[in-house]
């Protein structure tokens, strides 16, 4: 289980993405599970919550996610918080998925405790590989940033930006047809899924009342012009052709 150690407060922690990564599950459904059973979860025991100056000292150690380096407060999941995800989820792969994490990832803590036991000679030389497999690890996550960011002006390149939110919000949803190989219509299905998903909403539910009350059969993009969500539909849009290289 090739995951980033975090350590925090004197133990190992995994953050919600890494878990839901693990769990074979997204960062929502670990939320909601979260959030439907939060009376169980006991901050310390099962997590820690990082904000203010300790969550910015966090985001300096360690590299993270992009869409996390905005976020004002961050989870981060200890091994009895993990083995409750588990079982909100209570699937095969999340419970495989826990007994991998105790044994690779958890309870290797126990070897940085026989570390301390070694010569001084051997810590200095166990402290200089691992600074250098960091060293590695930091490098390639470098390098996958500069490919997330040059394939993102890629995209932008081939997508005038010129004239309205509405004509740019088309030409986005034309180019994710043409990159995925899929007809127009049906990657509006996948916009109007990825922003119900970004935003906790019901989109067409929300057009056809639009409808229903105005009179007016509105397309999707005017109807989002008139609700005030285009430049929300353009953030969404605009992940949805970024997503394939996601870090």
């Amino acid at each position: 289980m090739n995951l980033m150690v975090i350590e925090q407060n004197g133990q190992r922690v995994l953050t919600t993405q890494q878990l839901a990564e693990a769990y074979g599950t997204d960062m929502e459904r670990i939320q909601v599970n979260f959030n439907r059973n939060k009376e169980r979860y006991k901050e310390g025991k099962h997590f820690i919550l990082l904000q203010g100056e300790e969550l910015r000292q966090f985001k300096a150690t360690y590299q993270i996610d992009n869409q996390l380096k905005f976020a004002t407060k961050l989870y981060l999941w200890t091994e009895k918080g993990a083995w409750l995800h588990a079982k909100s989820l209570n699937t095969d792969e999340a419970w495989e998925a826990y007994e991998r994490l105790v044994d690779e990832y958890y309870s290797v803590k126990e070897n940085a405790i026989n570390i301390q036991m070694l010569s001084p000679q051997l810590q200095a030389l166990v402290s200089l590989e691992l600074r250098q497999k960091q060293l590695e690890k930091e490098l390639e996550e470098a390098k996958k940033q500069v490919t997330a960011v040059q394939h993102r002006l890629d995209n932008i390149d081939r997508i005038d930006t010129i004239g309205d939110l509405r004509q740019r919000l088309n030409r986005m949803i034309q180019r994710y047809a043409h990159q995925n190989g899929i007809p127009f219509n049906y990657a509006w299905k996948d916009f109007v899924q990825a922003f119900n998903t970004a935003y906790r909403t019901n989109l067409e539910l929300r057009r056809q009342n639009y409808i229903n009350k105005t009179g007016k059969d509105v397309s999707r993009p005017q109807f989002l012009e008139d609700m005030g969500l285009l430049e929300d539909a353009i953030r969404v849009a605009d992940k949805m052709l970024n997503r394939e290289v996601a870090i």
